[in-house]
């Protein structure tokens, strides 16, 4: 766990990110179509694109989640398929990393 200085707090402002737009895109998902056709098309076409990023949020969700899991377990910074050890600089770039560069250049 030599990555981060407190990984901890850097997957908990994470996680709250993802919440926080995850809960701002289902609001928006939530709120009623303009009784315009022509406006209609136009917002549910805007909705598929918002249900894309509601899923890439849960995504990073999940990835957080699983790093949290590492981290309780001693395995945070490890690679899950080699057990290498993640560089630093990875896991500044992306907290939830859970593979070394090189795994992650063949997966």
């Amino acid at each position: 766990m030599t990555a981060i200085a407190d990984p901890r707090t850097v997957l908990d402002a994470l996680a709250a990110e993802y919440t926080q737009r995850a809960e701002a895109i289902r609001r928006n998902l939530l709120s009623p179509h303009s009784s315009s056709f022509p406006e209609q098309a136009v917002e549910r076409q805007n909705d598929d694109v918002l249900r894309s990023l509601l899923a890439e949020a849960e995504r990073g969700l999940q990835e957080v989640a699983h790093a949290r899991a590492r981290l309780a377990e001693g395995r945070y910074g490890i690679c899950t398929a080699c057990g290498a050890t993640i560089a630093p600089a990875r896991l500044a770039a992306l907290p939830a990393a859970e593979l070394c560069v090189d795994c992650a250049a063949h997966s």
